[in-house]
């Protein structure tokens, strides 16, 4: 679904990833651990291909979605506009908003559809980030720091609704947080980014499978 081999990336004379690999298998939940600067946001912007890597090479059989840490909403579109803008791009022969409602309704938000991002709270703008990422159905959703400003009740219901989305879309993710105990609840396996390796939750260096 998702490898990556080898892959270095420096910030001029700085390394940020050193010799990164690893797999990812379709419909498994990976975390990404560490502090911040640690590069984690470095290699979901990699897989995206928002950063190119100095070397080493990524390969992903699938559409790849991002869900930003900043949420990057419009802020002068609705909650309905900020779904339907980038599929309007991309196909303006079928009607989104239908679709959109629903993804709404599913997460719990069908009420917030004509209001504006500055009237939401901070989980309320999480819930419409992961929705305008879906929209694009990405077989591969790459979340960077998801829980970031979130109260502990609004942490576990985004790890609750980030489980039911792979469980009912089949999506694959990569979530970057240094929360390791939403990570717990919500990983299949974690991985820790440590001075620029990969490495497992015992300090093994990650392998290619």
């Amino acid at each position: 679904m998702l490898k990556i081999s080898n892959v270095n990336k420096f910030f001029g004379d700085v390394q940020i990833l050193d010799n990164i690999s690893l797999s990812i298998e379709k419909s498994t939940i990976i975390g990404l651990a560490g502090p911040s600067g640690s590069g984690k946001s470095t290699l979901l912007r990699c897989i995206q291909k928002l950063e190119l890597p100095d070397s080493g090479t990524i390969e992903c059989s699938g559409r790849v979605g991002f869900m930003f840490q900043d949420f990057q909403l419009f802020p002068h579109m609705t909650v309905l506009q900020n779904l339907v803008y980038a599929p309007k791009l991309k196909d303006k022969t079928h009607d989104h908003y239908e679709r959109a409602k629903i993804m709404l309704r599913d997460l719990g938000i069908a009420g917030k559809a004509n209001e504006y991002p500055s009237s939401l709270s901070g989980g309320q703008k999480q819930r419409v980030a992961l929705a305008r990422s879906l929209m694009m159905q990405p077989e591969v959703l790459l979340c960077d720091e998801p829980t970031s400003g979130l109260d502990a009740a609004a942490t576990l219901d985004v790890a609750s609704l980030l489980k039911s989305v792979r469980e009912k879309m089949n999506v694959t993710m990569v979530i970057a947080s240094h929360d390791l105990d939403f990570l717990d609840k919500i990983s299949d396996q974690i991985f820790l980014l440590k001075d620029g390796k990969l490495v497992d939750k015992n300090g093994k260096l990650a392998l290619t499978s």
